[in-house]
């Protein structure tokens, strides 16, 4: 038989107690609520394009039709849309504007400024700047021009501007002859409204008001022959440089 004392001792206890240094330290403290934390803690500012405004020069007259729906036939969405049309003394060029850009166009000071409506979503802002942008680069277009001058660089390459009428897309549709050391010479279309010339057989003058056209088509002759970087030789746009390598030696 146990003394009373033992039989205390060897008792089942309701709660158990544990030495403080065998509890985890991370026990003795509640857990803290997370606090999420934001990526950039800047504050959003406005584009510093879109909230310039766009100075319009004498002879150059700006519309901004009205509020129509464009009709997507791919995703059947409905999107408004505005244009702006730009028309100068060289041309007339135009441009859709997505519903959330408001324009103010001032006449009497000849002045556009643009504005959006939420400065907290990130098409808004993007598209606020992009659309400064091809306003600004058409207003150029239309009253002074867009031009992209092409230097060939190698032995042998030539170019010339002809005729083809059996190729022609268009009436009076002209030609860029390309001589780049292939077995044949190559063709290449000039797009409607881009004026091509070859002021040198080495050298090819684009014009045009469509600054878009006018690099996309400086691009598509480039692409015959791309910068090499270890003798120099290609199709090379405007300022275009490129830095040589040193060959592989074994």
């Amino acid at each position: 038989m146990l003394v009373p004392s033992r039989a205390r001792a060897f008792a089942p206890s309701s709660v158990l107690t544990l030495p403080s240094f065998l509890i985890p330290a991370f026990q003795n403290c509640a857990p803290a609520p997370a606090a999420r934390r934001q990526f950039s803690a800047s504050t959003s500012r406005p584009s510093k394009l879109g909230r310039t405004p766009i100075s319009i020069p004498p002879g150059v007259e700006l519309t901004i039709g009205e509020p129509y729906i464009l009709k997507d036939f791919t995703t059947y969405k409905q999107t408004p849309r505005r244009t702006v049309t730009v028309t100068g003394p060289l041309g007339k060029l135009d441009l859709n504007v997505p519903p959330f850009l408001q324009l103010d166009h001032d006449k009497e000071a000849r002045r556009l400024t643009l504005t959006i409506e939420d400065n907290q979503q990130k098409q808004q802002k993007e598209m606020w700047g992009t659309t400064w942008a091809y306003i600004q680069r058409y207003i150029i277009g239309v009253s002074e021009g867009h031009t992209a001058v092409l230097r060939l660089v190698g032995i042998g390459y030539r170019a010339t501007v002809d005729k083809r009428p059996k190729l022609e897309q268009y009436p009076g549709q002209d030609f860029v002859c390309l001589r780049l050391g292939f077995s044949h010479p190559i063709d290449l279309g000039v797009p409607e409204g881009v004026t091509a010339s070859t002021p040198q057989p080495t050298r090819i003058l684009l014009e045009g008001i469509n600054r878009e056209k006018v690099m996309q088509f400086a691009a598509e002759i480039r692409r015959w022959r791309v910068p090499e970087p270890y003798k120099g030789k290609g199709i090379f746009v405007n300022n275009e440089t490129i830095k040589l390598k040193q060959k592989k030696i074994k």
